[in-house]
């Protein structure tokens, strides 16, 4: 043996052989049979099933048939040979062995003659080809069917419907309020988005739970593409919602779907529109796209005014979540019979289990907290804060109310100047400082704890500056999370703080996680000094703020579930837009909370009604209170909007009133009301 085999491997022996010189008298077919031989019994028999699969249809109806045979030939033939009333001879026998099987494998099983059993197989064979294409058809038709159903390309057929485009973080909020919304007939809401149409039913069941009177159906297509628009019937839908994407560059796709939906539908009978961007860049190229049934917000700006809205007033987060959302009251138009002739300060006061706080006239129109003496035309809508729209009855008697219960508010002081901490930095500073510059009194200040970084600096500066020199602005370099070099920073100087998250970034970690650590320093803080300052925390996602450090008094503002709920309120009553808009304005009449009072003598009981008819003589629509007492321990924070005007409890001296009044609030508000200890 030569030296070279000798060192073969045994694992290798196959391999050397093939790459050895030929010697005389050996062919490569020998070294392949020698390698074949090396593989086991069951690894041939799967070579072979697989090459036998390849062979096409016939082949595989051949082997089945054989299959069978194998199988029913020797049981037939067992059935024959013990069956008593099968002759004895073997033909017989023969016989009956065939005609078992030939029934059992559906070829007639006739005998006789061999040209008779031939045309009986024949026969047989043809049934049977033509049975197993007929279900093979049926079967594949069924299929595809179902299969494009699955995909979410097939088209439906609704009206009166209300169409959701795109998927974001929105998605589970808009459903959910959909859901919720009451309604005298069957809801249909219809989804389109660029992903599979199983995932998204799978995440909205997961997220929306039973949707009772509801059906949600999902269809799979880009909302920018006018073929996909067309699954989901938008010219024949009652509204199209589209939604926002998860971050300001993508406001491009928003605009593009606007004008696909302007390409689908029509511009000779538009579709009512209700969308959102974020940044305010694209908000005239998204109204323009949208048409002039299009109401397009921008987030930012909405966000930013919610978060000063809650630095003024704290607390005031609570009423905005209760206002907005479908679960407990909201806004809704009520037309009466008996209404129009009235004032409306009559038919406020006829409203025994709703409150009235504006006016909706033909043109569209909405006046809030009009003059009491304000008559109420033919065209007019009266608009309350009611469970819904069936609650609203005009009673005959006003709801009694104490004379000697009734109050009236002191001279508001004059505005002194507040410091406010804002503890990080995101696209939405600016926007917030402007804001503040708007209520603050001269004098007031804003700290701004962030990375050091001069485009920072310079955009507050700039923002500030172009809306009023009375705001100084103080930038200090640190860690907004309230470690390294914000040690030495004394939070009993402020008389608010602001916590913001860095914007939300593909591949970063969530915005929340940083803010969530700001908070628990925060909390250890004021612990250690002893003074609580109001608190106003701006977060993405409304799981975080359930596990946020518990402060009594803290307002939590979750943008995006704010958005998502403001454009469903806005798609189910076009007219809230303007309502809305007016409420989050820097100045008209807007939401307040005011000690209880202002408005009814404390330490003694006396009716909602009293309070309604106290604010009324001042000006101001009564909608709700906050007690002092469950303010700290009940999940709602005390809050009770739209009581009954019939309702008597004890009103505590730190009681707190909601209105809706037109106010020049300052920033002395917060020092005025502040929150519960």
């Amino acid at each position: 043996m030569r030296k070279e085999d000798k060192q073969v491997v045994p694992g290798q022996r196959g391999a050397a052989r093939r790459s050895a010189p030929g010697r005389a008298g050996e062919t490569p077919a020998t070294d392949n049979r020698a390698t074949y031989r090396t593989h086991s019994a069951e690894e041939r028999f799967h070579y072979w099933f697989d090459t036998t699969l390849t062979r096409g249809t016939a082949a595989l109806c051949g082997w089945l048939a054989l299959v069978c045979l194998a199988l029913v030939v020797p049981v037939s033939t067992v059935l024959a040979w013990t069956d008593r009333h099968t002759p004895a001879s073997l033909g017989a026998r023969i016989a009956a062995v065939w005609r078992n099987t030939g029934q059992t494998m559906r070829l007639g099983g006739e005998v006789g003659p061999p040209l008779r059993v031939a045309l009986s197989v024949l026969l047989a064979l043809i049934a049977l080809f033509y049975v197993s294409t007929l279900v093979s058809l049926i079967t594949t038709g069924l299929t595809d069917r179902l299969i494009a159903l699955n995909r979410g390309h097939a088209r439906i057929l609704e009206s009166g419907h209300t169409v959701v485009l795109g998927w974001s973080e929105q998605i589970p909020t808009v459903v959910s309020e959909l859901v919720a919304a009451r309604t005298d007939r069957r809801r249909v809401v219809a989804v389109l988005a660029d992903r599979d149409k199983p995932a998204m039913e799978e995440d909205l069941r997961a997220t929306v739970g039973p949707t009772g009177r509801t059906r949600l159906v999902c269809r799979s297509g880009r909302p920018t593409d006018p073929v996909a628009l067309a699954r989901v019937s938008p010219a024949t839908a009652d509204c199209v919602l589209v939604l926002p994407r998860d971050h300001p560059r993508d406001d491009a796709e928003v605009v593009k779907t606007l004008l696909s939906l302007s390409a689908a539908v029509g511009e000779a009978d538009p579709v009512r529109v209700v969308a959102a961007v974020r940044d305010d860049r694209h908000l005239s190229a998204a109204r323009l796209a949208g048409g002039p049934r299009a109401t397009v917000l921008d987030m930012d700006d909405l966000a930013a005014r919610l978060l000063v809205d809650c630095v003024r007033q704290p607390g005031l987060s609570l009423v905005h979540q209760e206002l907005l959302d479908f679960a407990g009251h909201e806004f809704h138009t009520v037309r009466e019979p008996g209404l129009p002739g009235r004032t409306f300060d009559e038919a406020a006061r006829a409203c025994p289990v709703s409150t009235a706080v504006g006016l909706v006239h033909g043109d569209g129109t909405v006046t809030l907290n009009p003059p009491r003496t304000t008559r109420i035309r033919a065209d007019d809508t009266l608009l309350v804060i009611a469970e819904d729209e069936r609650s609203t009855r005009l009673s005959a008697t006003p709801a009694p109310h104490d004379p000697t219960a009734l109050t009236h508010a002191p001279p508001d002081p004059p505005g002194r100047p507040e410091r406010v901490l804002l503890l990080g930095w995101n696209r939405r500073a600016p926007r917030i400082a402007a804001q503040l510059a708007r209520h603050t009194p001269p004098g007031s200040a804003l700290d701004v704890v962030a990375e050091p970084r001069t485009a920072t600096l310079t955009g507050i500066r700039a923002v500030t500056e172009a809306v009023g020199a009375h705001l100084t602005v103080l930038h200090r370099p640190g860690d907004p999370t309230l470690r390294g070099t914000t040690d030495a920073l004394d939070l009993t100087r402020y008389d608010a703080v602001i916590v913001l998250g860095p914007d939300r970034r593909p591949g970063r970690a969530d915005p929340d996680d940083r803010t969530l650590v700001t908070l628990l320093h925060l909390r250890a803080r004021q612990q250690d000094s002893g003074r609580r300052v109001p608190v106003v925390t701006e977060m993405t996602d409304d799981r975080n703020r359930l596990i946020a450090p518990p402060a009594p008094g803290a307002d939590f503002v979750v943008s995006g579930r704010l958005i998502g709920l403001l454009m469903t309120q806005i798609s189910q009553n076009p007219h809230l837009t303007a309502v809305f808009e007016e409420l989050l304005a820097p100045d008209g009449n807007t939401l307040h909370l005011h000690p209880a009072s202002h408005y009814v003598r404390t330490g003694r009981t006396a009716s909602f009604a009293s309070v309604a008819v106290s604010a009324a003589r001042q000006g101001a629509c009564a909608i709700g209170y906050r007690s002092h007492t469950r303010a700290t321990t009940a999940p709602d924070g005390g809050l009770r909007i739209n009581p009954p005007k019939a309702h008597v409890r004890y009103w505590h001296p730190e009681d707190e009133i909601v209105i809706i009044a037109r106010e020049n609030a300052s920033f002395g508000t917060v020092s005025e009301v502040g929150c519960p200890p």
